[in-house]
């Protein structure tokens, strides 16, 4: 997959530690991507013009992040048909909250799936399994994983036991 397969965006830089964490689950998966920041506010026409440009581009599954008001992803997923994964992100006075209701509350016709306030990386985990859909190997690298995870856990829990 040299081509990248998923776009990553954010509202603004203060939002990539979080975003970062997409990156690093998609990296370990082997799957490419690309990073950027895009905003529904400040930067409608370059927002709107990377999400219809997207499909042409090879992208294949979107993840846009953003908190306080948080409509980045609806504002990408406005303008393509491709799946948008949001990531309502922690900030100001609510925490993330408002980020999470705005990023969840889409009108019908443009869907958003959402995950947890800051859950950057099951927002990763859902794009591969998106694109399992399409490419196998994506499904098998989720399996792998899983099963270094559940591996991972009963070690634990024997160690536990033995103390």
């Amino acid at each position: 997959m040299d081509r990248p397969l998923v776009g990553i965006l954010m509202g603004s830089e203060s939002d990539l530690s979080v975003m970062n964490k997409a990156a690093e689950v998609l990296n370990e998966l082997g799957i490419s991507y690309e990073l950027g920041i895009r905003s529904a506010h400040r930067l409608p026409e370059e927002t709107a013009a990377y999400a219809r440009s997207a499909r042409e581009r090879g992208i294949e599954v979107l993840i846009a992040g953003a908190g306080m008001a948080a409509h980045l992803a609806g504002v990408i997923a406005s303008h393509t048909t491709l799946p948008v994964i949001g990531v309502p992100i922690a900030s100001g006075a609510l925490k993330g909250v408002d980020a999470l209701y705005a990023t969840v509350q889409m009108p019908p016709g443009i869907p958003v799936a959402t995950v947890a306030i800051d859950g950057a990386k099951n927002a990763a985990y859902l794009a591969c399994s998106i694109l399992s859909i399409k490419h196998p190997e994506c499904a098998g690298k989720l399996e792998a994983f899983r099963e270094q995870t559940r591996k991972s856990l009963l070690e634990k829990s024997e160690k536990l036991k033995n103390k």
